[in-house]
């Protein structure tokens, strides 16, 4: 891997992106074969939303969609440092979704259902057996929940050091400090990708960039309904009821919340806020902090008046339906050929191998193994951006509209 501005004439393959999604892609690119792949990144790998995650890891989608790829994703990162080397943290801590009413139960038996019909090892637990395996959270609270034991986490910044070695050992040259600009096409196909280093004639492009990919678009002159929104991730101090073994994960749909052990005998938690617009944002909002902080109380009570050990606030992707966008860039004259866009829909972390794999996939053979793209691509948008698909259910409160 060679981190440096100086770019080659001609590549096999150019990789927009130096997070996740565009990372993995580029090293899945040099496992299929191609001998030139060249990863181009405005600031440094994993500078953006990538070391600034949750880490959380779940397969329990509520789309089939969803389900795959969290999957694959999460048998990625388990098998992570025998594949490379190096791994991710990855700990199967099992995953909880806890209900609180009864329409609530009726819809969750028929997810654990579809899950379980795609091979998910998932199931449902009664309050009873709900409270005895969650012994840090108030008893009683829950008609019981969905859980899915081998659903865990990892710790973002190994991520970004294991993608990084990868890469490196890989061969893949990476361009920090190097802004893409545009393209060059002729009959319909990508010829040549521009940057501010340069130009890189290829005729394959991987279009990742997570929260920037809607301007990347408009840039292009194409809708990519891909938008930034923030998201809040906090660290309590220390506490015997939040220690690991007492504390598996748990998503309150309700609330947007989730959380996980911290590492330090704390718990990490996470919230979004659904009437925020869309847009960069990285500082903390304290009044959203301070108005969810109740309900996190009632649920977990070690952490009412709890000391915080750190809190940050990082700019995540989301498209309107939640789900991600693999597909051509798509333009009035149809389909550009030789390009993928590859946006992870809010899941970077949780879904980013499999994203970043069918990526590669596309690139290379025009079709993959690992989900079902047919409709996945920017032709489900309107342009308004509207998109034709139901959402998937388990996901964050992002805002409607990129």
């Amino acid at each position: 891997m060679a981190s440096t501005r100086c770019l080659p004439r001609s590549a096999d393959a150019v990789v927009v992106g130096g997070g996740t999604i565009g990372a993995w892609a580029a090293w899945f690119l040099k496992q299929s074969g191609l001998a030139d792949v060249v990863l181009v990144e405005a600031d440094r790998l994993g500078q953006g939303a990538s070391t600034r995650a949750a880490g959380m890891v779940r397969a329990q989608g509520g789309t089939e969609a969803a389900v795959r790829l969290g999957m694959f994703s999460r048998d990625f990162y388990a098998q992570l440092g025998e594949r490379v080397g190096i791994d991710a943290g990855f700990v199967a801590q099992g995953y909880f979704m806890p209900c609180f009413t009864e329409p609530e139960v009726t819809t969750a038996h028929a997810r654990i259902a579809m899950q379980q019909s795609l091979g998910l090892d998932v199931r449902w637990v009664g309050p009873d057996e709900f409270d005895a395996m969650n012994p840090s959270v108030a008893p009683g609270e829950t008609l019981g929940a969905s859980y899915a034991p081998g659903d865990g986490y990892i710790e973002p910044p190994l991520n970004v050091l294991a993608y990084t070695a990868a890469l490196f050992t890989a061969g893949v040259h990476v361009a920090e400090r190097t802004a893409f600009t545009g393209v060059r096409t002729a009959g319909g196909r990508i010829t040549a990708v521009q940057t501010t280093a340069g130009e890189v004639a290829t005729d394959r492009l991987v279009l990742t960039g997570g929260p920037h990919l809607k301007t990347i678009g408009e840039q292009l002159g194409v809708l990519i309904p891909s938008a930034g929104v923030r998201h809040q991730v906090v660290t309590t101090a220390a506490h015997p009821d939040l220690a690991a073994d007492r504390l598996p994960m748990v998503f309150d749909l309700m609330s947007g919340i989730y959380w996980r052990p911290d590492g330090y005998g704390g718990a990490l938690w996470g919230m979004s806020n659904p009437d925020e617009p869309a847009g960069v944002a990285v500082d903390f909002d304290w009044a959203y902090f301070e108005s969810m902080r109740a309900r996190i109380a009632k649920l977990l009570p070690a952490t009412d008046r709890l000391g915080l050990r750190r809190a940050w606030a990082a700019t995540i992707d989301f498209t309107p339906d939640h789900l991600p966008i693999l597909g051509p860039l798509l333009t009035a004259d149809g389909p550009v050929g030789g390009t993928t866009v590859a946006a992870a829909g809010g899941h970077g972390m949780m879904w980013g191998p499999a994203v970043s794999r069918v990526a590669a996939d596309l690139a290379t053979a025009g079709t993959t193994d690992v989900v079902d793209v047919a409709d996945l691509g920017l032709d489900r948008f309107d342009d308004q951006g509207r998109s034709r698909l139901d959402p998937d259910p388990i996901a964050l409160p992002f805002p409607t509209s990129p």
